[in-house]
């Protein structure tokens, strides 16, 4: 098939190239190319329907000689009239990297932890306690206030012994773990975390009933363990300079770090339930406590985590009146007065069965939400703050979803017209050479009609406009939900300024009592840290399993079965993490 004279516009300048039908658009990209040094990616070619694709069979455009078209990019920096530049920085194969070099390296599974006996239980908590990038940030920067003497921590840390001058401090033992499973993609054995854990708190150094190796244990009493030694020890600079926390406000500037991102706050009341407490003039007791989790009670009526909440967010409590001068019953009701940005919920599956002599397991199944809103159980004040801007985030994504909907009926469109063209030319050609001749007096009798050239076909906007349009409606988008964040939740830098939560971790256990069974975690897959700019880029949805030292990647589908109803694995503890929001260097860019 010959080759069709067409002409090129770009920049006000006419390009006469030579368009060959039997090739594709990436070909014609790189004569162009040749002509303006625009390298083909940075090349957006109009024709009709569209942009030209780099797999567009050329034939199917239907060129005509002296047919113009299009041409919209512009070289980049480093273009056709550069110089070719030596690499910054020297590429490193795989083989040539070492442990830990590879360990950091892009896509690179994370590191599992061995079974020391029994030890499941810890294991599933400190992997899910790890996908919280803020507390392996400031762990790195904590040092124990007295070092006991002893061997240095390089004598020890192939073998998980490292910081053993520290391996009473809990927090220390944790710093040490983790900077250690960072380097290295094998299971690992933590050893000195597990001596510190048995140290502090000897429950967890309980022997099996057998008599044989240690007793299994309950990893949401590991968790609450270690939650409350950070919360004692791990220290981090109150930038707020402000008692809006779950913290109480002190002298020096240090505020606690579990405080700051892991700890909310409840105001409650306590009502008597017998009118004559009232009658006689008794007050309803308001208070405020600091929650670490929430609690998820598990009934035959509760089939949904947010039932669940409810449930444990009201409790009766007997104790005495002073009013009535006896032991009365009382409902405390709680409301969520600062939600903190890492929101843990436990299930409370197991109960002490005296008969057995043992934690028994509610096999219950009930479901719950890889994003939750919150918003309903907080209180009147913080509600008001919370609501315009998940509101607004909700209207966001709706707005999103119509584009893409918009984009695909518009392709769907396009792609069945030019189907029936098609199918018509075919039907025509079979006819023989007087349907061909038809074929272009209706042709010229359209362009006559439509009063001028192929150009004024395209009545659909290319990919190009779309992604214009989405890039300039994101970032009006991102300014107006930034100006939305109420000013006091603003200035907290741990709390959530949404009512908004996106899962992350999940602990699950398997079996039917805390006290036998296996533990496993399951973390969402964080997205790599773009070396260029600091952004986190798009995450792809998948998440690792953690069970022991075994490591291996699943869809999130597999996060929606592990609800309960039965002996196989049901979530125990759930991590929440807020949606991220705009922030004010997102919006000055």
């Amino acid at each position: 098939m010959a080759a069709i004279p067409v002409i090129v516009k770009h920049q006000g300048k006419r390009h006469e190239v030579e368009l060959d039908p039997t090739s594709t658009g990436e070909t014609f990209k790189y004569q162009l190319f040749s002509l303006t040094g625009v390298e083909p990616e940075r090349q957006k070619i109009l024709v009709k329907g569209g942009q030209l694709k780099d797999d567009t069979d050329l034939s199917t455009l239907g060129a005509k000689p002296g047919q113009t078209f299009m041409m919209m990019g512009t070289p980049s920096a480093n273009g056709a009239d550069g110089a070719l530049e030596r690499p910054k920085e020297k590429m490193k194969f795989l083989e040539d990297m070492t442990e830990a070099e590879a360990a950091k390296s892009e896509g690179a599974m994370p590191a599992g932890l061995q079974n020391l006996g029994n030890t499941c239980y810890l294991n599933s908590t400190l992997q899910t306690l790890r996908s919280v990038p803020e507390l392996q940030q400031e762990l790195l920067k904590y040092s124990p206030s007295a070092v006991g003497s002893g061997p240095s921590s390089s004598d020890f840390s192939q073998v998980g012994l490292g910081g053993f001058g520290s391996s009473l401090d809990l927090t220390a033992s944790l710093r040490d773990l983790y900077t250690q499973m960072s380097e290295t993609q094998e299971g690992f054995p933590p050893l000195m975390f597990l001596n510190a854990l048995r140290t502090s708190f000897p429950q967890f150094a309980q022997k099996s009933k057998t008599g044989q190796g240690y007793a299994q244990q309950d990893a949401e009493e590991a968790w609450s363990q270690i939650v409350s030694q950070l919360r004692q020890k791990l220290k981090v600079k109150d930038t707020a300079n402000s008692g809006s926390g779950a913290h109480e406000s002190g002298k020096n500037d240090d505020i606690s770090f579990v405080d700051r991102y892991l700890a909310g706050r409840f105001e409650s009341t306590l009502t008597c339930d017998e009118p004559a407490a009232m009658e006689a003039g008794e007050e309803v007791l308001k208070s405020e406590d600091v929650f670490l989790k929430l609690d998820c009670h598990i009934s035959k009526d509760i089939n949904h985590l947010r039932d669940g909440l409810l449930a444990g967010l009201e409790e009766k409590i007997e104790k005495k009146s002073p009013s009535l001068d006896r032991d009365a019953v009382y409902t405390k009701k709680s409301r969520i007065a600062r939600l903190p940005k890492y929101l843990t919920v436990h299930f409370v599956r197991f109960f002490w069965k005296r008969e057995a002599q043992k934690k028994a397991k509610i096999m219950r199944k009930v479901m719950f939400p890889q994003e939750i809103d919150v918003v309903e159980f907080c209180t009147e004040t913080l509600r008001e703050r919370l609501i315009p801007v998940r509101d607004k985030v909700r209207e966001i994504r709706k707005d999103e979803e119509d584009v893409t909907r918009a984009r695909k009926r518009q392709k769907l469109a396009h792609k069945q017209e030019a189907d029936r063209e098609k199918d018509k030319e075919i039907e025509l050609k079979a006819k023989g050479p007087d349907s061909e001749t038809k074929i272009a007096r209706d042709k010229a009798a359209e362009k006559k009609a439509e009063g001028d050239s192929e150009m004024t076909d395209a009545v659909y906007k290319t990919d190009a406009e779309y992604d214009a349009e989405r890039t300039t409606s994101i970032s009006a988008a991102k300014k107006e939900l930034y100006n939305l964040i109420n000013p006091e939740l603003a200035k907290d830098e741990g709390a959530n300024k949404s009512g908004l939560y996106e899962l992350r971790g999940v602990v699950t256990h398997q079996g039917a009592s805390a006290d036998s069974g296996h533990y496993t975690s399951y973390v969402k897959k964080q997205g790599r840290i773009d070396p260029k700019t600091g952004k986190t880029i798009e995450e792809d949805g998948k998440w690792w399993w953690f069970n022991d030292d075994k490591v291996s990647e699943v869809d999130s589908e597999k996060i929606d079965t592990l609800s309960g109803g039965g002996e196989t694995h049901s979530a125990l503890i759930l991590l929440y993490r807020a949606i991220d929001l705009p922030t004010a260097e997102e919006i000055k860019d």
